[in-house]
């Protein structure tokens, strides 16, 4: 069973816990994923074959925290993570995966003494903007608008919802456009098949942001979900990296 935490706004969240050495391995799921998912169990089996300490949360909506999806937004689970960061005493590593690379950066840029390092696997940093608002026709963008809502097509099942909210919100939270300063090891994992987010985008962080130790890889033939073993062996071995060993 998970435990919970609230946050300062009222949401109940759920995160699962394993203890051992720091900074401690916190895994950022992507839009409407969950803590179960494949690299984040992959993750806690890794750490805890290690000694490493880890946690792994659904964000508001997600999962089994509290919450309806529709009605979160890019600042309240960024809200949500650092309400998790809140919880650690010791410094994070964290990993983001899809959207959780962009709420990884908001973290990062809004406390980064409590960071040690970060990863991003396929990281969406601005996506509600470059991806999802740039890529969308017209009737798209007065649907969303008018209606509040929009339902898009997923290869990962159901369509994917997307609100006004979240794009309203999404302009607020953009990481790419003002200095983004990441003082410690940063490592960024990207596939070259990945059909969601672009190799561009990737690109696109790694000549932004400040720092001296970030460094871009990229997989041919992976696809956004970074999950085959050698995707899953290059995650710890980042990970392994900006943590210190």
């Amino acid at each position: 069973m998970p435990d919970f935490i609230t946050t300062p706004e009222g949401r109940r969240i759920a995160l699962h816990r394993s203890s051992g050495r720091g900074p401690v391995v916190v895994f950022l799921g992507g839009y409407r994923s969950d803590m179960t998912g494949t690299k984040a169990m992959f993750l806690e089996d890794w750490c805890w074959k290690q000694g490493r300490a880890f946690v792994r949360f659904d964000y508001s909506g997600h999962g089994v925290s509290g919450g309806a999806f529709e009605d979160g937004c890019i600042g309240d689970w960024a809200a949500d993570a650092a309400a998790v960061l809140a919880s650690i005493e010791e410094q994070a590593v964290l990993v983001g995966s899809s959207m959780g690379g962009w709420i990884a950066l908001i973290l990062a840029r809004a406390m980064p003494e409590r960071i040690a390092g970060l990863v991003t696997v396929a990281g969406a940093p601005d996506f509600t903007e470059d991806l999802l608002w740039a890529g969308w026709s017209e009737d798209q963008r007065r649907e969303v608008i008018d209606n509040g809502l929009l339902h898009v097509p997923s290869d990962y099942g159901d369509p994917y919802p997307y609100t006004r909210r979240l794009i309203e919100d999404g302009r607020r939270q953009l990481v790419l456009r003002d200095p983004l300063d990441l003082p410690f090891p940063v490592r960024l994992l990207q596939g070259m098949a990945d059909a969601e987010v672009p190799v561009g985008v990737a690109l696109k962080l790694l000549d932004h942001a400040g720092g001296g130790d970030i460094r871009l890889t990229l997989v041919k033939h992976a696809d956004h979900r970074f999950s085959t073993p050698d995707c899953l062996d290059l995650i710890a071995q980042a990970v392994d990296e900006v943590s210190g060993g």
